[in-house]
């Protein structure tokens, strides 16, 4: 009997999956869009949201270029302050020193985000979207 029960149960269970997944495929295919998947990306979308995700307009270049204008700026404000820190050193070596390091890790910084923007927009031109120039 209770072998029976069990095997009753894993019927039942079996029976709704495949019910579950045939209502799935049948609703995917009422459905008027080629791609269901696409249709509901469309609809989560909101008002003015870009498409694409490379491009000029893409999500990944507006995202990465702001986190290089970001390092941008803060590498020109660490040069300023680098700056103002060797100009009021007043001649003592440790300050001079420090105020240098500044300088060359700000300038470092600059390069690299100069370097950061290239590489972007060369692999984004390569994977198919327009440049960002």
């Amino acid at each position: 009997m209770k072998n029976t029960l069990k095997k009753a149960g894993q019927i039942l269970t079996g029976a709704a999956a495949a019910v579950t997944i045939l209502a799935g495929r049948a609703m995917a295919t009422i459905n008027d869009y080629e791609n269901p998947a696409q249709a509901g990306a469309e609809a989560a979308r909101g008002n003015g949201m870009p498409a694409d995700l490379v491009g000029v307009d893409g999500v990944f270049t507006k995202i990465t270029n702001t986190v290089l204008y970001a390092v941008g700026i803060i590498s020109v404000v660490m040069l300023i302050i680098g700056g103002i820190r060797y100009v009021i050193s007043g001649g003592d070596s440790k300050k001079v020193t420090d105020a240098k390091n500044t300088i060359m890790y700000a300038i470092i910084g600059l390069i690299i985000a100069i370097l950061a923007y290239a590489i972007v927009n060369f692999v984004i031109t390569a994977v198919g979207g327009e440049a960002t120039v």
